[in-house]
């Protein structure tokens, strides 16, 4: 039986990558999906077309999570499709943007790479909770950069995803009382284009090579561990962030 049979997803930066494999598999678990996406429009009719031909329904919403102009747009489409009740809320847009160390970062690079990562989680999550209700599940992506640090030229982005971490936690007791979950996964080094645009085939090599598991994460990966934080599989688990990284790094 489809675990997420007639359940709502909207899923942030939804049409490739780690974004697009856990909207397939939402949708694979019987969930309408709600898809958004800023620039990558033909990666999001790829994404819908993959569901709608294997039997899915889903829908993609263009709109730019760092302006509130873009959340509402997100919301108010999300009930247009599917009516006023959301299950699975996960929060994945993100980036880095570029690699730039402390002294190269000027406001205008802080507040977009802040907007981005912290600012699109926090505006979105206020305006769908009021849609959840008992058994709703928010998932947020954060890093193992927020654990270490970040590579280099990466402290400003390794900061933002240890705000995610953050607010993870500080939700999980706001929204728990109303049967709502709040969970965040961390990944590690994962085959995707964050790292074929931000990070050398060396430096992935020798990562990989440290990692117990000796290779990177997929989307799959990731996406399987999402798959079972939206499900009623993690029912009492809440307020965590779960690392995703092969073993490089762990509590």
């Amino acid at each position: 039986m489809s675990k997420l049979k007639g359940k709502v997803a909207v899923v942030t930066g939804g049409a490739r990558d780690i974004g697009r494999s856990i909207s397939l598999q939402l949708a694979a678990e019987g969930a309408n999906v709600v898809i958004n996406y800023n620039s990558s429009a033909s990666k999001a009719e790829e994404t819908k077309k993959m569901i709608d031909d294997a039997g899915g329904s889903c829908t993609i919403v263009q709109a730019d999570l760092t302006k509130m102009a873009g959340v509402q747009k997100l919301k108010e489409a999300t009930v247009a499709a599917y009516g006023n009740e959301v299950h699975v809320l996960v929060n994945n847009t993100g980036g880095i943007v570029a690699r730039k160390n402390t002294g190269e970062v000027d406001e205008e690079f802080f507040d977009l790479l802040i907007d981005l990562n912290y600012k699109s989680t926090f505006f979105v999550t206020q305006s769908i909770v009021p849609l959840m209700n008992k058994g709703a599940s928010i998932i947020n992506l954060s890093s193992l950069a927020a654990r270490n640090g970040g590579g280099g030229g990466a402290a400003l982005y390794a900061a933002s995803k240890g705000a995610i971490t953050t607010l993870t936690r500080g939700w999980a007791k706001e929204f728990g009382p109303q049967g709502i979950r709040v969970n965040a996964v961390a990944p590690g080094m994962i085959a995707t284009k964050f790292h074929d645009d931000f990070t050398p085939d060396e430096i992935r090599t020798n990562v990989a090579g440290m990692t117990p598991l000796r290779r990177e994460g997929s989307a799959d990966d990731v996406a399987d561990l999402v798959v079972y934080l939206a499900t009623d599989k993690s029912a009492y688990i809440t307020g965590t962030n779960i690392d995703i990284n092969g073993g490089l790094a762990f509590s």
